[in-house]
């Protein structure tokens, strides 16, 4: 038996909504049709994320959205099975936004609804990629806030390794790129920047680089490049594709090295890479080079499906529903979760 499931994502800046068809032979889930809409431009005026903006936004474009990939697919929206939106951690008000309208869909087609971790998305993304992985193995998540090392032996079986203590590595590098004067968003930017500077030409920090365990802190580097922003004062400008590339060096460098510091650790021969960070071109780079000398498989989400998506939101739903850790509801109550620590996912979560 199959299942059509449509997923919703509206946890932060961007909506997203796609529909994913598990398969009878038991193979990885098919995305049948995905479309996303990007709050970007409307929040570069004000540097950052407004959170009422996102809301109304989201309310705006999640129909649309929808109708366009039951189009795309040829289905209708009585052929959906299952509808899973993302229930946190997120934005309180763009997170309702995605639940609300999840929960309506699924009280009016009388169809259940499930609502999804939305790092459990990202972790399982590279599901959705012609290269999809087999468990276990060892998974760097790079989502906004968030930088974990963690085990991954199942669905909904996850141990973490290491994770950061204080500035995540997207936070690095937004916060960096925002001293830098580089706008919003920031970590993109920066990285665009670096490709015409040399990353050697300042010497930055790797917080926790032989801390002997496996948590990362990027608040320190973030100080650093604003302490050298300083010495530079009206030399910044045209040093400043130096800075940025030297920061970013910095933090790929922590990501690379603590992540082969968790296989050899577990002695796993995989790695997930999962975020938004990993489609940073150097990250990739320098992973797959130091991957291949330990003949460890690297495996990445595609490029466009880095960023938050409503296919990761259907295809978690779909992995968690098909492994049995999760049943869809016939309960249209629903609330949702802005901070929820992925490894407090259970089969009851």
């Amino acid at each position: 038996m199959t299942l059509l499931i449509l997923g919703i994502e509206s946890s932060c800046d961007e909506t997203g909504v796609a529909l994913v068809e598990t398969r009878a032979d038991g193979q990885v889930p098919a995305l049948l049709s995905h479309a996303l809409h990007s709050q970007i431009e409307m929040h570069q005026a004000y540097g950052g994320v407004v959170p009422e903006l996102a809301s109304r936004d989201h309310i705006r474009r999640v129909l649309p959205l929808a109708s366009q990939v039951l189009g795309e697919s040829g289905k209708h929206l009585s052929d959906v099975d299952v509808v899973a939106y993302t229930r946190g951690p997120g934005l309180a008000g763009a997170l309702l936004v995605g639940a609300g309208v999840a929960c309506a869909l699924g009280a009016a087609l009388g169809k259940p609804v499930l609502g999804v971790h939305h790092l459990e998305g990202h972790l399982l993304s590279p599901f959705l990629s012609a290269d999809p992985p087999e468990f276990p193995f060892v998974a760097l998540l790079v989502s906004g806030g968030h930088t974990q090392l963690m085990r991954v032996d199942g669905v909904g079986r996850y141990e973490i390794l290491g994770e950061t203590i204080d500035d995540a590595a997207g936070e690095a590098f937004d916060k960096s790129a925002k001293l830098m004067g580089l706008g919003y968003p920031g970590g993109p930017a920066l990285s665009k920047l670096a490709e015409q500077g040399d990353a050697t030409a300042f010497k930055l920090p790797r917080p926790l680089l032989h801390s002997g365990d496996l948590d990362f802190s990027f608040a320190g580097l973030k100080t650093a490049v604003l302490t050298q922003a300083k010495k530079l004062g009206d030399e910044l400008e045209p040093r400043k594709a130096d800075l940025a590339a030297s920061t970013e060096a910095a933090i790929v460098e922590v990501l690379v090295k603590k992540t082969l510091a968790a296989l050899k650790q577990t002695g796993m021969k995989r790695v997930v890479v999962a975020g938004g960070v990993g489609a940073n071109r150097h990250l990739r780079k320098q992973l797959n080079e130091a991957c291949a000398k330990n003949k460890v498989r690297v495996h990445y989400p595609e490029l466009h499906l880095c960023t938050d998506n409503g296919a990761m939101i259907a295809m978690a739903a779909a992995m968690r529903l098909e492994s049995g850790q999760q049943q869809a509801s016939a309960e249209y109550a629903f609330d949702v979760k802005p901070r929820w620590p992925l490894d407090s996912i259970t089969a009851a979560a």
